[in-house]
C-alpha cells in the first residue's frame, strides 16, 4: 500500500492522553517523512502541538466546534485519517469527511468504518504503549517511549513576562503545584498538605511556588491560599493561563508537584522533574513517563476511579507532607534536567516498601516504580 500524500491524525480530548500519545505520533512522522501531516484536536488540547515535537506536524487543525467537525476536516482534502480517539463518532466523522483511508482501533462497534484495523491491547496496559500499540500494529516503530516537548523560545518569553510582572525574576527557584484534577475531587490532595509542602519550600529553600490549573481547580487554590501562614505567599495562576503560557511556566519550573492530571503529564514532556499523587485512578495506566516519583499509599479499596470517595479519601489522606517535601528536596538538589524534554527513559528501579510493583507491572518504558506504604 503507498503511503497517503496528506494525512489527519486525530488527536485524544483529553491533555493528558494528548502527551502520552506524542511517542506514537513521533514514529508515524518517522515512517512517513515525505507525508504532508496534520494534527486535528480540540481547541483545549491543540496549542500543545504548536510546540516543538518530534512528530512535526505540517499542520494543526484546531477543532473549535465539534458539531461541525465533519465539514472542518472535510475541508482539508485528506486522503488517510488516523484516530487515536476511540469513539464511534470519530470513525464516522472521517467516512463522512470523504476520508478514504481510515486507521484506528477496531472498538466502540466502529470496526466497519475502518479501512486498517487494529485489535486493542487484550491486557492492561499504559496509555502511552496504548498509543504505540495502535501504531505499531500498522507497521510503524516506537523507537523513543517518552514524550518530549521542546517549549519554543517565544513561549517562554511570554512566559517570563508574565512572571516578571508578578514578581518571579529570572533567578527565581520555583516550584510548580497542580492541586487540581479533572476527573473529579477524589483524585485531589488535601489542599491542607499541599499548603504545609509550599510553607516548608520557602522556609528551608527559599522557592517560589506557583499554583496552576483551570477555572474548576480555583476553589482548591483559594483554600491553599487560605492554609499558608502569615508571611508565606504562594503566586496562584489558578485559570489565568492559556495551554501554551502554561507550557512555558513548567519550563520556568525545577520541580512540579501533582495530582494525576493533564498538567502533570505536560510537565514530564517539559522536562521537569514531577512528584505525582496518586490516589484513587491508576498509576499503572497514567503515571508520568520518564525518571519522576509517584506515591501512593496502598489500602484496600484503590485504585476506585471513582469521581468522589464512599468513605474517609484513606488513599490520598495517608500520604503526608513530608513524603512529599523529601521527594521535591531531593529533586530540587539534583543534577538540573535535559534541556528542551523529559530526560530519557532508563531501566525501572524498585523504591518504596518491600514487594512494591516495579515499573514494568505498570506499563511505563522507564521511570521510577511507585513509592508504596
Amino acid at each position: 500500500m503507498s503511503n497517503p500524500e496528506r494525512l489527519v491524525i486525530r488527536a485524544p480530548n483529553w491533555l493528558g492522553d494528548a502527551v502520552m500519545a506524542l511517542p506514537a505520533l513521533a514514529a508515524v512522522r518517522a515512517g512517513l517523512p515525505d507525508t504532508h501531516i496534520t494534527i486535528a484536536a480540540i481547541a483545549s488540547v491543540a496549542p500543545v502541538f504548536h510546540e516543538e515535537i518530534a512528530a512535526a506536524p505540517n499542520d494543526v487543525l484546531t477543532i473549535a466546534d465539534r458539531r461541525r467537525e465533519k465539514q472542518i476536516v472535510a475541508e482539508g482534502k485528506f486522503d488517510a485519517g488516523l484516530l487515536l480517539t476511540n469513539s464511534f463518532g470519530s470513525g464516522w466523522t472521517l467516512r463522512r469527511a470523504g476520508i478514504s483511508d481510515r486507521w484506528g482501533f477496531a472498538t466502540s462497534g466502529r470496526g466497519f468504518l475502518l479501512t486498517r484495523r487494529v485489535s486493542r491491547p487484550r491486557t492492561r496496559v499504559h496509555q502511552s504503549a496504548y498509543y504505540a500499540a495502535l501504531v505499531e500494529g500498522l507497521g510503524f516503530s516506537v523507537t523513543d517511549a517518552t514524550p518530549r516537548i521542546m517549549v519554543r523560545a517565544a513561549t517562554v518569553e511570554r512566559a517570563a513576562e508574565m512572571l516578571e510582572k508578578l514578581g518571579v525574576g529570572p533567578r527565581a527557584l520555583v516550584v510548580g503545584f497542580a492541586p487540581g484534577a479533572a476527573y473529579g475531587h477524589a483524585k485531589r490532595w488535601p489542599p491542607s498538605r499541599v499548603a504545609a509542602v509550599i510553607t516548608r519550600l520557602a522556609q528551608e529553600r527559599g522557592a517560589i511556588s506557583i499554583l496552576v490549573g483551570a477555572h474548576d481547580d480555583r476553589e482548591a487554590g483559594r483554600e491553599i491560599e487560605s492554609a499558608l501562614p502569615s508571611g508565606v505567599t504562594v503566586t496562584n495562576l489558578i485559570g489565568r493561563t492559556d495551554l501554551r503560557q502554561l507550557s512555558g511556566i513548567l519550563a520556568r519550573c525545577s520541580a512540579f508537584v501533582s495530582n494525576d492530571s493533564g498538567a502533570m503529564h505536560l510537565a514530564a514532556a517539559v522536562g521537569v522533574p514531577v512528584t505525582a499523587i496518586f490516589g484513587p485512578t491508576d498509576e499503572r495506566v497514567t503515571a508520568p513517563v520518564g525518571h519522576h516519583h509517584v506515591i501512593l499509599h496502598k489500602v484496600f479499596c484503590r485504585p476506585c476511579m471513582l469521581r468522589d470517595c464512599p468513605i474517609d479519601h484513606r488513599c490520598m489522606k495517608r500520604i503526608t507532607s513530608d513524603e512529599v517535601f523529601e521527594i521535591v528536596a531531593t529533586q530540587l538538589a539534583a543534577p538540573s534536567r535535559i534541556e528542551g524534554g523529559a530526560p530519557p527513559a532508563r531501566p525501572p528501579e524498585r523504591s518504596g516498601a518491600p514487594g512494591s510493583p516495579r515499573a514494568e507491572a505498570w506499563g511505563v518504558r522507564g521511570g521510577e516504580a511507585p513509592r508504596t506504604k
